[in-house]
C-alpha cells in the first residue's frame, strides 16, 4: 500500500504558478530522486508533503497513521538542547509509545484484558518493535557517530557546533525517528566519504520509503531507484535507477522532439489544403473537417512540446573551457619525508610523493585528516613541521580553496577577474558572463558582498582564465548543479595539464583520477586508479585474514578406505557458519562504535562474502533435490 499517493498538484507562489498536474505515489521501500534544475520546486514539494506549505490544486493522501520526517539545510531552531536532545526530539512518538505501553501493561496487570485494550497494546508494541524496540535509542546514537559525532558531542549544546555540524544533525534527527516517509534536501553536504557510504547503506536498509534531492550522482546511483522529475512547471516520473533514467530522458527527448516536428508538418500540409479550398464549395465540408484536425493535432503538438520543454529545460551552465597550459617538467612536484601540522596537532608525517606532468591525481581522506592542510604546504602558504616540498621546472601552478582565500577582496567582481588573469575589460566581462555573473550590476558587485555560492563560481572563474598547468582544486564541486559537475568533470578529463583534486563527489573522482592518494592513519598511501579501484583494494586489505588450509599428508599406499569427504555443500554450509560468526563479532564492534571505519569496511566485505555464499548454497541445495 502507498504511503502518499499525489494526484494533479499545483503550487502557486504569488499568483506565479510554480508547478501543476504533478502526480505520483510513494511506496514503502521506494527510494525516489527528486530531480530537476534550480526552482522547479523541489525543495517546495517536500516541504508540502511534509506539511509546512499549503498548496492550491490537486490531492494528498497519506496512508493512515503514515510519520513524516524532513531534513532540509535550515539550521535547527531548538538551540537550547544538546545534540543528543535534538535527535532524540525527532522519536517523540516512539516516547509517547513507550508510555502507552507501560499504562497499558499497568491496566493488563490489574485484569483489563478487554480487545480495545489488547489492540491497543498490540499496535504499540508492533510500533516500537519497528524501531528496533526498547533499544530505539541506542539506534538513534549509533546514527549520529555514523553521521561522523563523536561521543562528547552528544551532550555539546546546539549553539557550540558550526553550520555543517547543524546540518548533520538535522539528518541525524530525521533518521532517528524511525519515519514511514523520510523526506531530504541534500543529505549529502557537509559529509566526508566515511559518512556517505554510511548513509547509503543506512538508507538502503531502512523499512520506509525515501523522496531525495541530491547532485551526488554516485550517491542517486547507489540510493535511488526512481526518479521524479520536476520541469516547466510538469511533472514525469520513471521506475529504475538513476543511470537507466538518464537514458531514458534523452530517449524521450528525442522522440518528443520528432513527434512535434512531424505535426508541425502535418499542420502545415493541412493548413495548405484549407487555405487552398475553403472557399470552394465542393470542399468545403473536406476544409471544415481539415480545421478540426488541425486542432487536434495541435494539441498533440502542445503535449508533446511541452514534455520536450521539461524533458530539456535546463538553468544556465557554467561555461568551462580550460586554456592550454604550457608544458611543464616531467615531476610537477614532489615531496620527502613531509610532516604537516595545524597549530599544535600534528596531521601527517612521512609523506613522500611524486606528481609526473599530465597525471590527473585525486586525494581523499576522512574530514579533519589533513588533506586542505597538504595541498596549502604544496604551495608554500603552510610552513612544514619537517621535510622537503620541490616544485618541478616551469610548473604554474592555480589553486582552488574550499575557503576562497584566493579572492581579490578590495573591488568589484570585475576589477577582481582582470587583477587575476590580466583579461582586457571585454575579454574579462565575457569570462564572467559564462559562470553566470551576467550584466554590469553583477559585475560590478563588490567582491566583499558575494555570496557563498557567487564566490565559489568567482573562483572557478579565475581558475579556469589562468593559464596554469598544475590545478589544486579542493572541493570545487560545491554549489554546483547536476549538470554544471558533469561540465566540470569533461573539462577536467581533456585538461592536458596535472590535476591534483579533493573532492567528496566520488562520481567525479573516478572519472577524473588516474591514481589516488588517501590519507589514513597519519600519512599518505598512493593506489592506483579512480574512486572504484581504490575503494575494492581499500575493502580487500580490510577483508578478514582467510584461515591457513591445513597441511595435507601423504597418503600411505596400503591406507585402508576413508570415510567420504565433507560435499561441497557441506563445505559451504561450514563456510557460512563461520562468516556469520565474523559477521556477528564485527556488529558487536559495531555496537560499541559505530564510527570505527574499519570495523565497517570489514563488516562490508564479510556480509558481501556471506551473501555470495548463500547464492552459492541455494545453488547447490537446488541440484542436490534435484
Amino acid at each position: 500500500m502507498a504511503l502518499v499517493i499525489a494526484s494533479q498538484l499545483r503550487k502557486e507562489l504569488s499568483g506565479w504558478q510554480l508547478f501543476d498536474g504533478v502526480s505520483f505515489k510513494v511506496e514503502r521501500r521506494d527510494r525516489i530522486a527528486l530531480s530537476g534544475p534550480n526552482g522547479a520546486g523541489k525543495t517546495t514539494l517536500l516541504r508540502i508533503l511534509n506539511g509546512e506549505t499549503d498548496y492550491q490544486g490537486g490531492e494528498l493522501v497519506f496512508s493512515k497513521g503514515t510519520r513524516v520526517a524532513l531534513h532540509d539545510q535550515r539550521p535547527p531552531l531548538e538551540q537550547g538542547l544538546t545534540l543528543r536532545e535534538y535527535v532524540l526530539s525527532g522519536a517523540a512518538d516512539l516516547v509517547a509509545t513507550e508510555r502507552e505501553l507501560r499504562y497499558l501493561e499497568h491496566k493488563m496487570a490489574g485484569g483489563q484484558h478487554d480487545p480495545a485494550t489488547l489492540r491497543r497494546y498490540s499496535d504499540a508494541q508492533a510500533r516500537l518493535e519497528h524501531a528496533g524496540g526498547y533499544a530505539w535509542r541506542d539506534r538513534a546514537a549509533s546514527v549520529v557517530r555514523g553521521l561522523g559525532f563523536a561521543e562528547p558531542d552528544l551532550d555539546r549544546p546546539l549553539e557550540t557546533f558550526s553550520g555543517g555540524e547543524l546540518t548533520r544533525a538535522s539528518l541525524a534527527r530525521a533518521l532517528g525517528g524511525d519515519p514511514d516517509l523520510l523526506l531530504l534536501d541534500e543529505p549529502t553536504n557537509h559529509l566526508d566519504v566515511a559518512s556517505l557510504e554510511w548513509l547509503e547503506q543506512e538508507l538502503q536498509s531502512l523499512d520506509a520509503g525515501i523522496m531525495l534531492v541530491a547532485h551526488d550522482r554516485w550517491f542517486l546511483e547507489a540510493v535511488t531507484n526512481g526518479v521524479l522529475e520536476l520541469g516547466g512547471g510538469r511533472s514525469i516520473s520513471f521506475a529504475g535507477p538513476w543511470h537507466a533514467w538518464r537514458i531514458e530522458k534523452a530517449a524521450r527527448a528525442s522522440a518528443a522532439g520528432k513527434t512535434a516536428d512531424r505535426l508541425g508538418v502535418d499542420i502545415e500540409r493541412l493548413e495548405r489544403f484549407v487555405e487552398r479550398f475553403r472557399y470552394k464549395k465542393s470542399k468545403a465540408k473536406q476544409a471544415q473537417a481539415k480545421l478540426t484536425q488541425i486542432g487536434r493535432l495541435e494539441r498533440e503538438r502542445r503535449q508533446a512540446s511541452g514534455e520536450l520543454e521539461s524533458l530539456t529545460m535546463r538553468q544556465k551552465r557554467l561555461g568551462f573551457d580550460f586554456l592550454d597550459p604550457p608544458r611543464s617538467g616531467r615531476t610537477v612536484i614532489e615531496t620527502k619525508g613531509l610532516e604537516v601540522a595545524a597549530g599544535t596537532k600534528e596531521l601527517l608525517h612521512g609523506v613522500g610523493v611524486a606528481l609526473e606532468r599530465g597525471e590527473h591525481v585525486a586525494l581523499v581522506g576522512p574530514n579533519g585528516s589533513g588533506k586542505t592542510t597538504l595541498l596549502e604546504t604544496l604551495l608554500a602558504l603552510r610552513e612544514p613541521v619537517a621535510g622537503s616540498v620541490r616544485l618541478g621546472h616551469g610548473v604554474i601552478p592555480a589553486y582552488f580553496s574550499q575557503h576562497e582565500v584566493e579572492l581579490d577582496e578590495t573591488g568589484s567582481v570585475l576589477d577582481c577577474a582582470q587583477k587575476a588573469t590580466g583579461l582586457k575589460r571585454p575579454q574579462a566581462q565575457n569570462l564572467l558572463g559564462r559562470f553566470l555573473f551576467s550584466g554590469w550590476q553583477e559585475q560590478d558587485k563588490a567582491v566583499v558582498k558575494l555570496s557563498g555560492g557567487e564566490r565559489r563560481r568567482l573562483a572557478l572563474a579565475l581558475v579556469v582564465a589562468s593559464g596554469a598547468n598544475f590545478l589544486l582544486l579542493d572541493e570545487p564541486t560545491n554549489h554546483l548543479d547536476l549538470e554544471s559537475r558533469e561540465a566540470l568533470e569533461l573539462a577536467l578529463e581533456a585538461f592536458p595539464g596535472t590535476v591534483l583534486l579533493v573532492s567528496h563527489d566520488r562520481a567525479l573522482l573516478d572519472a577524473v583520477a588516474h591514481r589516488t592518494l588517501a590519507v589514513a592513519d597519519g600519512t599518505v598511501r598512493s593506489y592506483d586508479g579512480g574512486w572504484a579501484d581504490y575503494v575494492r583494494r581499500r575493502d580487500e586489505l580490510a577483508a578478514p585474514p582467510a584461515a591457513a588450509p591445513e597441511p595435507t599428508r601423504p597418503k600411505p599406499k596400503t591406507e585402508a578406505p576413508k570415510p567420504r569427504g565433507p560435499s561441497e555443500l557441506e563445505q559451504v554450509e561450514s563456510e557460512i557458519a563461520a562468516r556469520e560468526h565474523a559477521v556477528a563479532e564485527l556488529e558487536r564492534r559495531l555496537a560499541e562504535d559505530w564510527a570505527d571505519a574499519d570495523a565497517l569496511a570489514a563488516h562490508r566485505a564479510a556480509r558481501d562474502d556471506l551473501q555470495t555464499l548463500l547464492a552459492r548454497w541455494e545453488q547447490l541445495f537446488d541440484q542436490a533435490q534435484a
